[in-house]
């Protein structure tokens, strides 16, 4: 009778959670996006960006507990500094929501370890999650590390149960996701995350989540949808400046891959730098011109003209408003995909 309510229990809950997945049109459910934004910003030690993300992670339902959890998980993976500066950052939110009166959930803390040694249930752990024992070269030159992932990654970690290990999973593929030169480790975590309920899709949205958050350090800003009818593909924008008396806006514009503006043109002219990815700037009339990091564009005004990402590469470009006083937008025709082809091709 326990098993049948159990798994009851388990299918209504993982309707809901499917439910709540496609209600948000993404492969994941609110909470586990706000997982992996926390793991991200974490794992690049981000703090603004992280409070940030705790505070919706609170807002979306996670637990203190869950998400403390999270946070010391990470440390395996982008070390204890990262670790123990995010949850100082958690602890200090937690304070600053206490003194306004938001009282967030505690949730569960983890059970007891399994009986025995750690090594020997980390052991088991490793093996079933990779599902066949792990062995090699590496382990052999340095015994150390296969008995610390072993007994305490797979062992202490690994055996507390107030996450599961999917969960587990998603948190360290945005992790190292988000780092630089740890494709390998990568790799091998997406096909653990893939054995143990982790979806194509769901790996594929981590993937181009983070990847569209690392493009540089400025901020990519919420989706673009004021303007989305002059652009082919979703842009992000993220106004940089306030201070209206300078007479200088400056906005932080990112373009998913192959997305690009219409042909306009500005009365009082441009300048954009490019801060991250690939793109493409073209005046009509001429060649395209590729852009990378470091590459600046003076735009003069009443040029014709178009800008945005390479076909399979994101793009972000701050964007320098000239002249404020006088500048105007002229929105033209779309730049067609015929077009768009020619213009990229072979750069």
């Amino acid at each position: 009778m326990r098993l049948l309510l159990f798994g009851m229990m388990f299918s209504l809950f993982s309707f809901f959670n499917q439910m709540e997945a496609k209600e948000n049109m993404t492969p994941l459910s609110s909470k586990e996006q706000k997982i992996v934004e926390i793991s991200m910003h974490t794992a690049r030690g981000k703090m603004p960006e992280l409070k940030q993300a705790l505070t919706a992670g609170l807002e979306a339902g996670l637990t203190v507990n869950e998400i403390k959890e999270v946070l010391v998980q990470l440390y395996a993976y982008c070390g204890f500094p990262r670790s123990l500066n995010a949850l100082g950052n958690f602890m200090s939110l937690l304070n600053e929501r206490d003194a306004r009166g938001i009282r967030d959930a505690a949730g569960k803390l983890p059970g007891p370890r399994p009986a025995g040694k750690s090594m020997d249930f980390g052991t088991a752990n490793q093996t079933k999650l990779c599902g066949a024992p792990v062995r090699g070269a590496l382990f052999d030159f340095a015994p150390a590390i296969d008995e610390y992932l072993k007994a305490h990654l797979f062992g202490d970690i690994f055996s507390r149960d107030n996450l599961d290990w999917r969960t587990r999973e998603l948190a360290t593929i945005a992790a190292l996701a988000a780092m630089e030169g740890v494709e390998s480790q990568l790799a091998s975590h997406i096909a653990i995350g893939k054995r143990n309920g982790v979806t194509d899709a769901q790996v594929a949205w981590i993937l181009k989540h983070v990847k569209s958050n690392a493009l540089s350090h400025f901020p990519r800003g919420g989706e673009n949808r004021a303007y989305a009818k002059y652009f082919s593909g979703k842009s992000y924008l993220a106004p940089l400046t306030k201070e209206k008396r300078l007479n200088v806006p400056v906005s932080n514009v990112t373009f998913e891959p192959a997305c690009r503006n219409n042909w306009h043109r500005h009365t009082g002219g441009q300048l954009l730098i490019a801060v991250g990815g690939v793109g493409f700037y073209q005046e009509r009339g001429k060649e395209a011109r590729k852009l990378l990091p470091g590459d600046v564009v003076e735009i003069p005004p009443d040029v014709d003209h178009w800008h945005g990402a390479a076909p399979d590469r994101w793009f972000s470009h701050l964007a320098i408003e000239c002249n404020p006083g006088i500048n105007r937008n002229t929105w033209l025709e779309p730049v067609s995909d015929a077009d768009y082809s020619k213009a990229t091709a072979g750069k």
